[in-house]
């Protein structure tokens, strides 16, 4: 491997990752001013939007992962210089994206009065979280479109809207839920709830401002979407499914498999589900950088494989592989090092600090599994093989990550139980081999390319 050529590549993916990861640090942050502007008002508040944001984050983020396919399929559209077919791709998948939008409010007007009559929480946690949702659902379709128009223009290699349009809603965002929280400018005062109408909002006007960019964008006209509109086509649809909802399952397995620790962990202890959830909130954190650069892996392999540039392709994965592994190097030693100052960034209780701290050394060791993991799968998108990354994640995470974390946190047949730290070995148990079988599913499709070649 060329220092050069190594210096060469890195340049190429970071310029179309490093919008990414600020798009997504947003999105987080977002989240984070909710809890915050909300825990001002009382603390029923605040985890009244926690315990809402649980119920909400899945169902969206599995719907994004169903909007990812896109972006494989646009790139590869542009490298094959097949800028025509971008058009009916994205129609396509924006139609999915509204039926999937409208579904989630359909499903909690018919859903919700059921399910409150059967929640046993306090009455006015009960009702501020159940508020929230019915706030945020309606933004739901204006959040699916953007996502469709997002991956349409990062599949084109243009992800700096992203970005800016990322924090357009943050700027939004704050202002909003003052007004909707605390009631100002003549509007009631919703507490913990508001923030899903400031949310609802920010969605929706997230969703104008990517339309108008790809409306008026001159860097976009290679593949233009408004000079022919394109109704429901169900082979092309299809298509976009059979790719699209390995991801969506993927990512649905990840989030619930931390979702159903927390869980498992609630006898413990507050402090232990404390120190366990400052653990997963820093590793997300840290986790959106290697995740934004398999997002740029996915784009760039993707063009690679549309232009028949196989030995290109191989090259962004060998690169790109060692590029997370140098950047786990950098994010692990400061996890590490300053474990314990990160900790008191979220709790002044010094026990839980001492155990959130003993926990993120072992967040630290898993950083170098999970960008090879998260980056293979990347890879893989980008060569549209998402079926075995649904597969090999659901093996890995819960098969193999859960079992050997419950074993070792609550049970005696090994060694005497170790409660979060059998769960957190268990942890990186399935990310690694997460990381062995989708690198190894990575050369098997390289290999299967280049017998192609061979035979064409």
């Amino acid at each position: 491997m060329q220092l050069n050529s190594f210096i060469t590549n890195t340049k190429r993916l970071m310029k179309l990752a490093y919008p990414i990861l600020i798009a997504q640090l947003i999105q987080n942050l977002m989240g984070f001013a909710d809890t915050v502007m909300a825990g001002r008002v009382s603390s029923t508040d605040m985890a009244a939007v926690a315990v809402a944001s649980s119920i909400w984050l899945p169902l969206i983020l599995t719907i994004y992962g169903l909007i990812m396919a896109l972006a494989a399929i646009v790139s590869q559209l542009a490298g094959a210089n097949k800028f025509e077919q971008v058009a009916n791709e994205t129609y396509q998948t924006a139609w999915i994206a509204l039926t999937l939008g409208i579904a989630l409010i359909v499903l909690y007007v018919f859903i919700s009065p059921v399910v409150i009559e059967h929640v046993t929480l306090e009455t006015n946690l009960k009702t501020l979280m159940f508020d929230y949702l019915g706030y945020i659902i309606w933004g739901g379709p204006g959040f699916c479109l953007y996502l469709v128009l997002r991956n349409y223009s990062e599949g084109l290699s243009f992800t700096k809207p992203t970005m800016i349009i990322s924090i357009i809603g943050l700027i939004i965002n704050i202002p909003a839920n003052y007004i909707f929280i605390y009631g100002e400018f003549g509007m009631p005062a919703l507490g913990g709830a508001g923030c899903g109408i400031a949310t609802a909002i920010v969605y929706w006007v997230m969703f104008l401002s990517m339309l108008l960019y790809c409306y008026f964008s001159k860097q976009l006209q290679q593949a233009p979407l408004f000079k022919k509109f394109y109704w429901p086509q169900w082979s092309a649809i299809k298509n976009i499914l059979s790719i699209g909802l390995p991801i969506a399952m993927s990512l649905l397995f990840e989030v619930s498999l931390f979702c159903a620790v927390a869980i498992i962990l609630a006898p413990f202890g507050a402090d232990v589900v404390a120190s366990h959830q400052i653990a997963i909130n820093f590793s997300g954190l840290v986790f959106m950088v290697p995740l934004s650069l398999a997002m740029a892996v996915t784009i760039q392999v993707g063009f690679a494989v549309g232009d028949g540039d196989h030995d290109k392709a191989k090259e962004i994965c060998r690169y790109s592989v060692v590029l997370g592994l140098v950047i786990a190097i950098v994010t692990a030693a400061l996890s590490l090092g300053f474990r314990h100052e990160i900790a008191a960034i979220y709790t002044h209780e010094i026990p839980v600090i001492e155990l959130a701290a003993s926990l993120m050394f072992l967040a630290a060791l898993f950083q170098f599994s999970d960008a090879i993991q998260v980056i293979s799968a990347g890879a893989l998108r980008g060569y549209k093989d998402t079926k075995s990354i649904l597969y090999i994640t659901f093996l890995s995470y819960w098969g193999v990550g859960l079992s050997i974390g419950l074993v070792l946190g609550l049970t005696n047949w090994i060694i005497e139980p170790i409660g979060p730290y059998g769960f957190w070995i268990g942890f990186i148990s399935g990310l690694t081999t997460a990381a062995i079988f989708l690198a190894w599913r990575l050369k098997v499709i390289q290999k299967r390319f280049d017998q192609a070649i061979i035979e064409g």
